[in-house]
Formats: structure tokens, sequence, C-alpha cells
């Protein structure tokens, strides 16, 4: 029976040493969280779509893309929200504007 209030005493007297300041802590702690996660990940992703929404808005007719899925192509039409893209003679493809991925080639510059 000793053995037991023994070990009731020993966690009694180990609560009164947790510091006042704690929760200030905890919270600058999980500030500090969040501000590391918005540099290194949250700020490098907005970056990234506002880049790729100036290559959307930027494309033309005559421009060869990439697209996501691995097609290359020109584009021969815009529409609101895709592209008519020709990816060989008699054969267009229409894909949706989030899905290019990068320009070969502008359809004003020359290929090398």
């Amino acid at each position: 029976m000793t053995h037991s209030t023994d070990s009731f005493l020993f966690v009694a007297q180990a609560a009164p040493g947790v510091s006042p300041n704690a929760g200030v802590m905890n919270m600058i702690f999980i500030g500090l969280m969040f501000a590391a996660m918005w540099f290194l990940i949250i700020a490098p992703q907005r970056k990234k779509q506002k880049e790729h929404a100036k290559l959307i808005s930027e494309l033309d007719t005559g421009d060869e893309i990439l697209t996501a899925g691995g097609i290359y192509g020109e584009i021969t039409n815009k529409k609101d929200d895709r592209f008519v893209v020709r990816i060989a003679d008699g054969v267009k493809i229409e894909v949706g504007k989030a899905f290019v991925q990068s320009v070969v080639s502008k359809s004003g510059s020359v290929k090398t």
C-alpha cells in the first residue's frame, strides 16, 4: 500500500515544476513552425502558380507547347478554358489550359 502512495506523491510533486510560461513557449513554437512552413512550402508554390498563369496568358496561336501528358503540339485555336492543339497532320485535340506544361517555341521565334 505504501508503494502506490509513494508513486502518487512523486507525480504530485513533479507537477509544480512545470513552467508558467510553457503555454507562451508552445504558442511561439507553433508560430515559428507555421512561418517555416510558409517560407519553405507555400510561398514557392504560389510563385510557381503565378509563373504558370503568366505562361498560359501569354500563349497564342502558332506556339508549340508540351502538355503535362507529354504531347507536343502547335496551338491552332484558343478557347476560354482550353486550347485546340494540332499534334499531327489532320489531328487536333483540345487540351485544358492547366495541362500545358511548357512552351517549346513561340510563333514569332525561329527554331534552331
